[in-house]
Formats: structure tokens, sequence, C-alpha cells
């Protein structure tokens, strides 16, 4: 269909140009936050243990990441940092990262300055109240002066598996394929010592 801008129509597009393709890489989150200063903190990493090509609602995410070094940690983390920096933002930020599991390659898939239903599991896991810190920082006020922390870091003592909660035998005629399209309808959180262990409280 042709697109109406400002009073002009504009050409059908038929085509597209694919410069990479990411599908099988890792997907990386970062929970970030700075103040009007300029001081910015990582609330929380986590990693879906789906592919990219999953959407992150329909995938099991941990936190903290499972499988990265600390080179690709620090690289990711980095790189979020300079993201909310560079865009000013004011307040919380979920910078979403592709990485390519054979080497150090990543790309940035999508970056959110607001508050999505992510931010109270990740405000119970990591203690951290990202809602109140993100408007209090609109408000001006700089993170240092919140006695906030810092988060949950890959040396945490424990582990947090969020699992996606789908109604497909309330909803008849559904396509039950995984994909880009988000197709859960709640998640479930398990927070224990150890991995499997969590794991097993959000799927029970």
């Amino acid at each position: 269909h042709e697109i109406a801008t400002n009073g002009l129509r504009l050409s059908p597009i038929h085509q597209i140009l694919v410069e990479k393709c990411i599908a099988g890489w890792k997907e990386i989150e970062y929970e970030v936050m700075r103040d009007h200063k300029g001081n910015a903190i990582t609330i929380c990493n986590m990693e879906n243990v789906d592919p990219v090509g999953v959407h992150t609602g329909d995938s099991v995410v941990v936190a903290p990441s499972q499988t990265l070094c600390d080179h690709e940690y620090q690289m990711l983390r980095t790189a979020a940092l300079d993201i909310i920096t560079e865009l000013g933002i004011e307040g919380g930020c979920n910078c979403q990262f592709a990485l390519k599991p054979d080497s150090f390659d990543y790309a940035v898939i999508e970056v959110n300055p607001r508050s999505s239903r992510t931010v109270p599991y990740i405000s119970k896991v990591t203690g951290v109240p990202m809602v109140d810190l993100a408007t209090r920082c609109m408000f001006g006020e700089k993170l240092r002066d919140m006695g906030c922390g810092t988060g949950l870091h890959p040396e945490s003592d424990h582990y947090a598996v969020k699992v996606p909660v789908f109604s497909f035998q309330k909803l008849r005629d559904l396509d039950t394929q995984l994909g880009p399209e988000m197709k859960s309808t709640g998640e479930v959180l398990g927070v224990a010592k150890t991995f499997r262990e969590a794991l097993l409280k959000g799927l029970t």
C-alpha cells in the first residue's frame, strides 16, 4: 500500500536489504539507570534461554546471565551504559543485545527507555526499587544520594528464572509456533540458590 506522509504519497516498498542475519545468536538484556548528572549504574543483566528469534516475553529468562565470560559481560555492560548516556536518558532503560555465540560480535536489538513488566521482576530479584529510583532521577535526584545498590551481578548468591505462561489450552485455533510475535499471557518467577532449583520452581 502507498503511505501518506504530510500530504505526500510515498511509493510502496517491495524490497528490503538484509545486511546481517542474527538468528540463533544469544539474547542478552541489561537494566541500567542514569541520573541528570550523568551517573549511571547497572541494575541487572539477564540471558534468554531461547536464541534471538523468539520474543523475549515468550522465552525463559535467567538473571544473572549464565553463559557469558567476564569479557562478554563487561563489553555489553559498557555498551548499555554508553547507550543510556548517549541518549541522555534520565531514569531507567532496558537494552537488549544479540551476541554471536562463537565470537565477541554483538548487535543492539532494541532500547526501551521506559518501565515494562520486567521491572517488577527485576526489582523483586535485586531488591532495588527501580520505579521509585527512576521517578526520583527524573525529578532531579542523584543516584548516590538515594543509597541504592547496584543490583544483581554474575557473582550473586542466588538465581532468578522467569518462565512464560501460555493459554493455548483455553484459546483455540492459535499458532503455537514461537517467534518474534509475543504469545505468552503471563509469567512465573522462580528464585533459588541454584539455577536448576530456580528453573524448577518457575516450571511448577
